[in-house]
């Protein structure tokens, strides 16, 4: 599934593709809204929200959500046309949505409704209340896992399991530490919020604050290989709902 800074910088790319502009094509090929046709109207609000996008069309609101394989693509696609559920169209523009996890069009006066129940949202209005507010629902449950704690999006919205295993990391604490344990919930989430931030626009994602291949992350996807610090292999365990990678040196 991807993080909130992939979200992030999809709604930026649909945007330069499509706001402002005059749908000349609208083809949703999901059974339930396969009627609905939006040519003619303008595309007068793109924006992200945690994991979720909205494409805002007169009084419509086209609501996706990558989940595990979806993805925006703007121009020519190379895939098969059955992976591909909406296509919207302008004069010089056109956007495919595929393999998309949610696709649905909402009544615009509510379509947030659809996200509701989400935190905070890392990349939206970040503010000393919103830090405060995620500090308290990460710590609703004192003897949930930090790592699954910083995936729950009702906690605070943009958090994938790329930044669940690199926050344990940068915190020294193994992904299965339970959050009652955190000494400063505050600096948490605030640090969270700082590294999404700071890669929102960023092909080349990274947590170590070196965007060379290879050295990007501290653990994620290195299993086997010496921790960056200390040297210790870093290990791993699949055996869950999603991969942890941990140091057991630094990671106590």
């Amino acid at each position: 599934m991807p993080e909130g800074d992939t979200v992030f910088r999809t709604a930026d790319k649909l945007r330069k593709a499509l706001e402002g502009k005059t749908l000349t094509r609208c083809d949703v090929r999901v059974p339930r809204y396969a009627a609905v046709d939006l040519t003619g109207q303008v595309v007068d609000e793109v924006l992200s929200r945690g994991k979720h996008l909205f494409i805002r069309v007169g009084e419509a609101s086209i609501h996706s959500h990558l989940k595990m394989d979806g993805a925006w693509v703007i121009g020519r696609v190379r895939v098969p046309a059955y992976k591909i559920r909406i296509v919207l169209g302008t004069a010089d523009a056109v956007a495919s949505g595929i393999d998309l996890g949610v696709l649905e069009v909402l009544e615009r006066a509510h379509d947030m409704d659809a996200v509701a129940h989400l935190g905070p949202d890392l990349l939206g209005d970040w503010s000393a209340e919103s830090a405060a507010t995620a500090a308290t629902n990460l710590m609703a449950d004192p003897s949930r896992p930090v790592a699954e704690a910083l995936l729950d999006q009702r906690v605070m919205a943009g958090v994938g399991n790329v930044y669940a295993n690199e926050m344990s990391f940068v915190f020294g604490l193994r992904p299965t530490t339970p959050v009652g344990e955190l000494t400063d919930p505050l600096r948490v989430v605030t640090r969270a919020q700082q590294m999404l931030w700071l890669n929102r626009l960023r092909v080349n994602r990274t947590t170590t604050g070196n965007t060379r291949p290879g050295q990007d992350v501290w653990v994620y996807g290195r299993a086997g290989l010496p921790c960056r610090r200390c040297g210790t292999r870093i290990q791993t365990d699949k055996d869950g709902d999603r991969v942890t990678y941990w140091c057991p040196t630094c990671q106590r």
